[in-house]
């Protein structure tokens, strides 16, 4: 029914939800495009590379993982990586191969 109107969604679908729940339902898991079940390697090599560079920025992270949520990636870094002990994580990461943003220069 169009772009913000997620108040009509439960009423007319027959829901016993709020408006923010279906919107909600809709961005973290009814969206045809979105990717879910397990991480590859080579997603959770990128997602290690993010978190040391970002840090927590969940939905910056999730910009940058095609089809990938930022509830999904935040979920996916709790439960599985961040309890890993430093030697079980990824060893690929080294100074040299790790971007840092460089500050603007405005006139």
């Amino acid at each position: 029914y169009g772009e913000g109107k997620w108040h009509l969604v439960p009423l007319r679908a027959g829901l016993n939800r709020c408006r923010k729940s279906c919107r909600l339902r809709w961005l973290n898991y009814l969206r045809p495009d979105i990717k879910r079940g397990f991480f590859g390697k080579d997603e959770i090599d990128l997602l290690v590379r993010l978190h040391k560079l970002l840090g927590n920025r969940w939905s910056l992270i999730a910009g940058r993982l095609p089809g990938r949520t930022a509830n999904d990636v935040k979920n996916f870094w709790n439960n599985h990586i961040s309890k890993k002990s430093p030697s079980d994580r990824p060893k690929t990461i080294t100074r040299s191969n790790i971007v840092r943003p460089r500050p603007r220069n405005l006139p």
